[in-house]
Order: C-alpha cells, then sequence, then structure tokens
C-alpha cells in the first residue's frame, strides 16, 4: 500500500531541516531588509512580465518538458488541465519528444502517469515519443531528473511548459542547471485574481531566494551550497 503524501516528508518542505536552506533564507531576508523591500518589488516586477509575455509554443525546441501538479483526490485539477491541453495542442502540430515530470504526491498514480493517462484518454497520437520521469517531487528535482534522462542530449533546447505563475522558477533553475532552456505557458493568457497575486508572490519569493543565495555561496565559496542548485 502506497503510504499518503507528506509535504514534510515527501515535498520541498523536508529540507526546512537543512542548514544551508537556512543560511540562504537568512542572506536573502537580509538583502530584502537592506534594499527597504525594493529587491522584492524588482523580482515580483520580473517574475509577472515573464510570466505575461510568455509564449504559447515554442520557438524551437523540440523537447517538451511538462510539469506536474500535485493531484487532488488522485485527479489532475483545472491548472494541470491547462498543461496538458497545451502539450496536446503542441504534440499534434508537429513531431517532438515529450518529457512528463511529477513524482507520487499521493497514494495511486504518479503525476507523470496521471497525465500519461489523460493524454491517452483525449487522442494522443500512438507513435508520440514520450518518457515519465516519476522520481521526483519539486521542480528542482524534476528538472534534475529531466537532464538525467536527456543524457547526452543535455544540450539541446528544451521547451518548459507549465502555468504561466511558475515558468519564472522553472526558467531560473533550468538555466541553473545548464539546460538550453525556452518557456511556453499552459494558459493563453494571465487572467488576474487574488490566487494568482499571491501564487505570483510566493514564486517571486522563491526566485529572490535563489538568486541571492546562489550569489552569495558562490561569493564566499561555498561549493556544497552551489552544488546543490547546478
Amino acid at each position: 500500500m502506497t503510504a499518503s503524501y507528506s509535504p514534510f516528508r515527501d515535498g520541498p518542505w523536508r529540507h526546512l531541516g537543512d542548514r544551508d536552506i537556512w543560511h540562504s533564507l537568512l542572506v536573502a531576508a537580509l538583502a530584502v531588509v537592506l534594499s527597504g523591500g525594493l529587491l522584492w518589488v524588482y523580482v515580483f516586477l520580473r517574475t509577472v512580465h515573464l510570466a505575461r509575455v510568455a509564449p504559447v509554443r515554442p520557438r524551437a525546441a523540440a523537447t517538451l518538458l511538462l510539469f506536474g501538479k500535485r493531484l487532488e483526490a488522485g485527479a489532475v485539477d483545472a491548472d494541470y488541465v491547462a498543461r496538458l491541453t497545451r502539450v496536446l495542442t503542441l504534440v499534434r502540430e508537429r513531431p517532438c519528444t515529450l518529457l512528463l515530470l511529477g513524482g507520487h504526491t499521493g497514494g495511486g498514480l504518479s503525476e507523470a502517469a496521471a497525465a500519461l493517462q489523460w493524454l491517452q484518454e483525449r487522442g494522443l497520437p500512438e507513435d508520440a515519443d514520450v518518457r515519465c520521469e516519476d522520481a521526483s517531487t519539486d521542480t528542482l528535482e524534476n528538472l534534475r531528473n529531466a537532464r538525467d534522462l536527456l543524457g547526452p542530449d543535455v544540450t539541446v533546447q528544451v521547451a518548459l511548459i507549465s502555468s504561466r505563475y511558475h515558468l519564472p522558477r522553472c526558467l531560473m533553475l533550468a538555466r541553473s542547471l545548464g539546460l538550453n532552456a525556452e518557456i511556453v505557458a499552459a494558459e493563453s493568457r494571465l487572467r488576474w485574481s487574488a490566487s494568482l497575486f499571491v501564487r505570483l508572490a510566493l514564486e517571486a519569493s522563491y526566485c529572490l531566494w535563489l538568486g541571492v543565495g546562489q550569489r552569495w555561496a558562490r561569493l564566499i565559496g561555498h561549493r556544497r551550497m552551489v552544488d546543490r542548485v547546478t
């Protein structure tokens, strides 16, 4: 029997006992305070800009990376359906390689397996080149495992497909891992709502933490911290 998902055991919150995490969080918080909050505002505006201008088709990439999302009672939610619908459209338009990313965040199917099932039920071409990565539980692990799946093709251009609010973090992490990436939005445009504002604020905070933490680790020569996101 599959154990139920716990964010403190299986998700990103499992890292909260890590001293490197607290080190980088403290430095990032100090940078925000010393800037009078302007640094966070800058990163937030940049996050909003990237989310707003993200295209709905890749410019050149023929390898698509679809980011999973936690399943609700074993089923895909509205955000995940939007991502899957975008991928299905792209796969039908031209030949490509599709990597479905996402491990187990609950009992039953992994996010990647649920995505494959949804696509097959809605007419995924039988000759589509699809691979599933179902050993990860967060965005960084998604991309690390995708990089491993690409193998010798790690330098090939890839399209990161996700919800608009999620794309800035995906792009930042992909570049940090050395992937040649572009972003593709699930939704046709950015539709403002209170929940979207909160999500963008959280994503901006994550991007700020990651960016400041990386720069600080390189400045002080902290190899272990740098290796966490490269």
